[in-house]
């Protein structure tokens, strides 16, 4: 599990495919390994990376075919930026929200526009994302804990601060940049479990709609 606060922005050092997917290398930079072992986890532009092979600065980590469909990892070239975060431990502060690491979906940057010494930044999320984000709700953005300020359908709004952008990679976000986004953990549960018995039942999508909403007292 991770919180969305950045540790460092690392940089992909090498892309190697291997056995039908890839290994992947990551330079750190100032990411302390000091307490990193093999076989931890390192968010890595918000997708949970297992670590294989310690390198002195940086890591190796072995990406399956599914990570390289559901991810923009599939867009990364060697120089690429990431965002870094280690796992959590039980002791720290949670800064963020609750990130698992698994990536729901891939946004597209649609509008980027000065604020004061804010930046804001509009995003596209798949039609399917749309239901689990709210106006003031968290959301991991390339593994950056964010609060949507504006939503309209699918389209959201982030207004990114000026320490935001110095610590991640978010200077290098352009219109047409595809971003990682996992909406919150919360919000996948509640589906779920709304779903009753009937998530035993194999469906090809989900049942919940805004009838079903209303029916169970979730909307006037």
């Amino acid at each position: 599990m991770f919180t969305g606060i950045i540790e460092a922005v690392g940089q992909v050092q090498r892309i190697m495919p291997s056995g039908g997917d890839v290994r992947l290398q990551i330079s750190t930079g100032k990411l302390n390994l000091a307490d990193v072992k093999l076989g931890d986890s390192i968010a890595t532009n918000g997708i949970c990376l297992t670590v294989v092979e310690l390198t002195g600065h940086g890591f190796v980590a072995d990406v399956s075919n599914e990570t390289l469909r559901r991810t923009c990892l599939k867009t990364w070239q060697v120089g690429t930026a990431v965002n870094l975060e280690k796992a959590l431990m039980p002791t720290s502060r949670l800064g963020g929200h609750i990130v698992s690491g698994h990536v729901d979906g891939l946004g597209e940057i649609v509008n980027i526009k000065q604020d004061a010494r804010s930046v804001q930044y509009q995003v596209q999320a798949p039609d399917e994302l749309a239901k689990y984000m709210a106006e003031k709700g968290s959301i991991t953005v390339d593994g950056i804990s964010l609060t949507i300020n504006v939503i309209d359908g699918a389209v959201f709004s982030l207004n990114i601060v000026p320490h935001t952008v110095q610590e991640t990679n978010v200077s290098s976000w352009q219109v047409g940049s595809m971003v990682n986004l996992e909406v919150d953990l919360l919000a996948r549960y509640l589906e779920r479990l709304l779903l009753g018995d009937k998530a035993a039942q194999p469906s090809t999508k989900s049942d919940i709609s805004l009838a079903f909403l209303a029916q169970h007292g979730f909307m006037r």
